[in-house]
């Protein structure tokens, strides 16, 4: 990572950090961008270059999500049911990154005592979806509809893990967001039977 990558990384983590802290102490409603720019040691204008709301700041950008998914390497000639698996496995692997380098149980909590909270996740997960398809008929590797459904099913299966996770922290359970991806994806394979070659 160069030095300009490096800022603007620790940037956004000094602007989730102080979100976080901001609307566990405060509530969400509370808490405005001017706070949390103030707070992190920016202005409110470059806190806007990063994220567009203070909900997008407390959850986590799905930017590496994105740049992974529309960045992997698909052979020409691949079926959808290839170009599935091995998108799934990058989301896997993103996943997994997240869960060490994040606050995701802060996060977790929050969203179940802020539901404006989900409103910024499934602005997220839209984004996603819409990046996935795009980029998967940009190179002419499907049409609209596979790549489309391969683009939202990515993205359920995404929100399926971390809703079961919620629903496991509430209860009190012990639970692993990547275990939960493999068992949304295995669920899906059931439901679905076999993806084609």
């Amino acid at each position: 990572m160069g030095i300009r990558e490096e800022r603007k990384a620790a940037t956004l983590k000094a602007i989730h950090a102080a979100a976080l802290e901001l609307v566990e102490s405060d509530g969400l409603d509370a808490v405005t961008v001017g706070q949390i720019a103030a707070r992190a040691g920016i202005s409110e204008r470059t806190f806007f270059r990063y994220c567009d709301s203070r909900e997008a700041a407390i959850v986590p950008a799905q930017h590496e999500l994105i740049e992974a998914v529309t960045g992997c390497e698909i052979a020409p000639g691949s079926t959808s049911g290839q170009i599935f698996r091995l998108l799934a496995d990058e989301c896997r692997k993103v996943l997994g990154a997240e869960i060490r380098g994040s606050e995701y149980r802060r996060i977790s909590r929050l969203i179940i005592i802020e539901p404006k909270l989900l409103l910024a996740i499934t602005r997220q997960e839209e984004a996603f979806s819409a990046a996935t398809s795009e980029e998967l008929q940009r190179r002419g590797l499907l049409p609209a509809m596979p790549a489309l459904i391969i683009g939202e099913t990515l993205a359920s299966l995404w929100r399926v893990a971390w809703q079961c996770f919620g629903q496991a922290e509430r209860a009190g359970e012990p639970a692993d967001p990547v275990e939960l991806f493999d068992a949304a994806k295995m669920n899906l394979v059931l439901l679905a039977g076999p993806v084609p070659e």
